[in-house]
């Protein structure tokens, strides 16, 4: 009876963990490309190279759907989704609100071992620069920006930060490989981790404010569209008094 317990215990984890899997497995092919802007997802080939039934795939596509990443056009099926210009440019906007929000809580509750990270990280994300490597610079800068959501410690402004970053990822490696932006956005980077250091909330929410101005305005010259206000680099911050 025990065993019996256990195995259908099993069962039933497996079954529904089966779909999270899948929709993690799905975005990932979606964030790399390989599921282009666009195209239509086809459930049967999804179901072959994953081994499984299609009904954990028709579960992941509709949590990506709620997720913002896919559509479901009635009779036609299910595609990766097309943001507009326009909807990319509100989101940018709300990322500013959110990312000064973020840098406020860094500033006051980062530690001197992830300042030195981040710095490290400076370094990577440098050479990726130089070297045009527009796929490694945004996985740095992906993995920069975990490090600060972390450290501002807050559920609900992950959960919507995540949602909006997805949303822009295909545009925001557009405007960094057509919109000169690769080395403007590593010097940014330095002068956000110079502010957090200073343990100053107000400049280090300014910088990253900042910054995501600045990938804005790179979106709009790689989609060919007026240019923003110019974006002022952030003062140098004052060092944080010991």
């Amino acid at each position: 009876m025990v065993t019996s317990n256990h195995s259908a215990a099993l069962a039933f984890l497996q079954s529904s963990s089966l779909p999270m899997l899948m929709q993690e497995e799905i975005e990932r092919l979606i964030m790399t490309g390989e599921l282009p802007v666009g195209s239509r997802i086809n459930e049967s080939e999804l179901s072959q190279r994953f081994n499984t039934s299609r009904g954990p795939i028709r579960e992941a596509l509709r949590a990506l759907e709620e997720a913002g990443l896919v559509r479901n056009e009635k009779n036609r099926g299910v595609f990766v989704r097309e943001i507009a210009f326009e909807e990319a440019d509100e989101i940018y906007e709300l990322r500013e609100a959110l990312e000064e929000v973020i840098g406020r809580r860094v500033a006051v509750a980062i530690k001197p071992d992830a300042i030195e990270r981040l710095r490290a990280m400076l370094d990577a994300m440098r050479s990726a620069a130089q070297a045009q490597d527009v796929e490694q610079y945004a996985q740095l800068n992906l993995q920069f920006h975990e490090i600060l959501l972390d450290t501002a410690g807050s559920k609900k402004l992950t959960e919507t930060y995540k949602r909006l970053v997805k949303e822009l990822h295909l545009f925001r490696m557009r405007a960094l490989d057509s919109g000169g932006g690769l080395r403007v956005s590593a010097d940014e980077h330095r002068a956000i981790v110079d502010a957090i250091a200073s343990g100053n909330p107000e400049i280090a929410g300014q910088a990253l404010r900042q910054h995501v101005a600045g990938s804005r305005a790179r979106m709009h010259k790689a989609f060919g569209r007026a240019d923003s206000a110019p974006i002022e680099a952030p003062n140098n911050p004052p060092q944080k008094e010991v």
